[in-house]
């Protein structure tokens, strides 16, 4: 990745309400760029673009540059434990906020204290290091103090999907072998009607007689950067969610990754209302801690309040889904889209018509990226560099492979799926907990095997396809299910759609959609929306309209659920009604 040019601030003025600045670039050309921050002259900025040689243009100016004494990676190995990470930064940060969560504020120096005396909390209840302590709760400070109790301890901390019932609850608890349950008051009922595991050995409630309250702090446990932080259970989607273990270094280094994408500083603002059960959002608490800046907890995501919360907080950084960059865009448009400081978001899975569009209305520019559970922030790119539709570049800590069916590397530009490694120590979860057989299944022949499919250019970017588990193989045509949703998505009748394969009476595969929409519209105008855009084959035989798709807690398609659905009495036929295509 090349990096974006730099330039000094010589002089500013204000006309209009715009900042317009005289730069010097490293290179020696005088630019004139509009500032998009409150620098004065003498900083230091990050430009988008700049002329080549000595002269005057007009260029935006993105962001002012990370302002850090030393690079992120200088930690390791010293401090890439939570223990030791903690206890430094707040030697280093003190009485600088951390983290905010409504109306609570933790400074560098409590979450360390917090951390100790939560362990001296559960050590009181009878936990002791290896435990593993379940936490079913939404996005609330008592989840990350025990998360971080749990690590300064010794125990794993293992939160839960909110939305777990029945049988998928039963299993994670029963799974993880977990002695303790923390758990709201609105959430524990869901152990009213199941058969609770015998490890399962104490159920504290917050708000309620058994609230864990902080005790006096205990010394810190010397853990080692292998050591398991988490189990954080998949989505299951396929399956039974697995619980795959990830171990302190891989938040370390996931906060190294993506803080140096995004260009991280430390008075930069970080603002989720990602679930903190989920890897997105306590990988950005590390993100902050990392990096001396702040980090504010939303408690859900609402389109209607999301840039009131950003603006009310003074976000600068933020994290999104593809789904809720569609689900902003789509909200009618009002004062608050401007008025807030945020510049950048991660946002993996963004359709790429959205990223102009979201950067005109809104401000910010979108990074996209790969990473998952069991990886890290392998695949990346700036800012400056991103291009709509592409993940990044493989990152120079991380390898990759593109490989076919039998194992054998393919060409750039043919789909294959992404095999993957790391060159860091622990930067990658180290198996699915209690689980050889799945372990050995996704890590073997020294590398990672993703599930993904992807495509890679000459220049060695990367472009997610599909998940291998949902490629639709259609008459001798592989098929993105991807490319149709995007297609489909970007009728402006249509709220959400997922593309899923369904068995065909000849052979193989054929294309069905499930369609949430937002207006009327009948599945013909559908199929003859996707012809001036997508390959005759691709197109959905079948489309059926719903009032909503089934979702995980993270907002992920339960494409099994749909496929086992299948073409009912109710779904539209193109084939039935004798519609034929036009080539």
């Amino acid at each position: 990745m090349t990096d974006s040019p730099t330039a000094r601030v010589e002089q500013v003025t204000e006309a209009n309400g715009v900042r317009v600045a005289t730069l010097r670039t490293s290179a020696g050309a005088v630019v004139v760029g509009r500032l998009e921050g409150d620098e004065e002259a003498g900083a230091d900025v990050r430009v988008t673009a700049a002329p080549e040689g000595p002269g005057t243009a007009w260029v935006p100016v993105a962001h002012r540059l990370p302002d850090r004494s030393e690079p992120l990676r200088a930690l390791w190995p010293d401090a890439c434990t939570v223990p030791k990470l903690l206890t430094r930064q707040a030697e280093r940060h003190g009485d600088r906020p951390l983290v905010i969560c409504g109306e609570v504020t933790w400074t560098y120096r409590d979450t360390a204290d917090r951390a100790a005396r939560a362990a001296g909390m559960l050590q009181r209840r009878g936990v002791v290091a290896g435990d593993r302590v379940a936490l079913l709760c939404g996005n609330r400070l008592e989840l990350l103090e025990i998360v971080l109790g749990c690590a300064w301890l010794g125990a794993v901390a293992v939160p839960l999907n909110t939305a777990l019932r029945g049988a998928g609850l039963r299993h994670t608890l029963a799974d993880s072998g977990a002695r303790v349950l923390v758990a709201e008051p609105h959430l524990v009922t869901a152990l009213e009607h199941l058969d609770v595991p015998e490890t399962l050995a104490q159920v504290w409630v917050l708000d309620g007689p058994d609230h864990p309250v902080l005790a006096d702090a205990v010394p810190p446990v010397d853990a080692a950067p292998g050591d398991t932080l988490a189990i954080l259970y998949t989505s299951g989607t396929t399956g039974l969610p697995k619980g795959v273990c990830c171990p302190h270094a891989q938040f370390f280094w996931f906060g190294v990754g993506v803080g140096e994408c995004l260009e991280l500083a430390a008075d930069d603002v970080l603002y989720t209302c990602l679930p903190l059960f989920h890897i997105n959002a306590l990988t950005a608490f590390f993100q902050a801690l990392l990096t001396g800046a702040r980090i504010v907890f939303g408690a859900k995501f609402s389109v209607s309040r999301y840039w009131a919360e950003a603006a009310a907080c003074g976000a600068t950084v933020t994290y999104v889904l593809g789904a809720m960059v569609q689900m902003l865009l789509a909200a009618p448009e009002s004062e608050v889209d401007s008025r807030h400081r945020v510049r950048i978001a991660l946002a993996p899975a963004t359709p790429p018509v959205s990223h102009a569009q979201f950067h005109a209305r809104f401000g910010v520019r979108l990074i996209e990226g790969y990473a998952s559970t069991e990886t890290n922030m392998m695949v990346g790119a700036h800012a400056s560099t991103q291009r709509p539709g592409w993940m990044g570049v493989v990152l120079p800590d991380y390898e990759a492979r593109v490989v076919d069916a039998a194992g054998l590397d393919v060409p750039d530009g043919e789909a294959g799926e992404l095999l993957c490694r790391s060159r860091l120590p622990y930067a990658f979860a180290t198996g699915y907990f209690g689980n050889p057989a799945a372990t050995a299944a996704s890590w073997h022949d020294l590398w990672f095997h993703t599930g993904d499919r992807v495509v890679r250019d000459g220049a060695g970017w990367l472009r997610f396809v599909d998940r291998v588990k949902d490629s639709i193989r259609r008459r001798g045509e592989n098929i993105s299910s991807l490319e149709v949703e995007q297609v489909l998505g970007e009728h402006p009748a249509v709220a959400a759609v997922a593309v899923f394969a369904v068995p065909s009476e000849l052979a193989e595969d054929e294309v069905m959609a499930a369609v949430v929409t937002r207006a009327e519209v009948t599945p013909l105008e559908l199929v003859q929306w996707c012809e001036p855009r997508l390959s005759y084959f691709a197109i959905p035989r079948y489309v059926d309209l719903v009032a909503a798709l089934p979702l995980t807690e993270n907002g992920k398609v339960r494409k099994a659920v749909l496929r086992s659905r299948g073409v009912s009495d109710g779904t539209w036929d193109r084939e039935a009604v004798g519609y034929r295509l036009r080539r």
